[in-house]
């Protein structure tokens, strides 16, 4: 699945939902931290987030939920007719990831923010594609008075009508 949408919509939130509800640990991958330095480090550390995460599913009763979070930063769009050695580099990530993607047997749910920039071949890998709006009003006028109990009804619906926050920027200011 890849959860898509604005900041602060819900996307991580509803993952770590879908495990609670369902019983399943999360693998999260540290994104910032595949890349390397490193000639050959980055395709490494690719290939041990997956090759952890079957060994994860193998010591598990319920397939555990594979959670590239902000995506985006490793699902990018691959450099055509890639001529520098970092181009060549990124795009031969991009297709490790491409294969492992391809093979996976359990869950993996992407987040991200930038659709505009995941690579169409990875956009296809991806069964369910779910976009994430910001709350209507009266989700808003809810969330408002679930995260600040001390607000009366009628405070909840004027931050609700006057304030256009996405449910993350509700729970920060709260």
């Amino acid at each position: 699945c890849i959860f898509y949408g604005s900041p602060g919509t819900g996307k991580t939130e509803t993952v770590l939902q879908l495990a609670r509800e369902t019983g399943r640990a999360i693998k999260m991958v540290d994104v910032p931290n595949l890349r390397s330095k490193w000639v050959g480090d980055t395709e490494k550390n690719i290939k041990a987030v997956f090759e952890d995460y079957r060994r994860l599913c193998k010591d598990s009763k319920l397939a555990p939920i594979l959670l590239f979070n902000e995506a985006d930063a490793v699902l990018c769009k691959r450099n055509e007719g890639a001529v520098g050695s970092v181009d060549k580099m990124e795009n031969a990530m991009q297709n490790i990831i491409l294969q492992e993607i391809e093979d996976l047997e359990g869950i993996l749910i992407a987040t991200t923010n930038l659709t505009n920039n995941l690579d169409h071949a990875f956009e296809r890998r991806f069964l369910f594609k779910i976009e994430f709006h910001k709350p209507s009003t009266e989700i808003k006028v809810k969330l408002w008075n679930s995260m600040i109990k001390d607000l009366t009804k009628d405070e909840a619906q004027h931050l609700a009508n006057c304030y256009d926050f996405s449910g993350g920027q509700i729970e920060n200011i709260a």
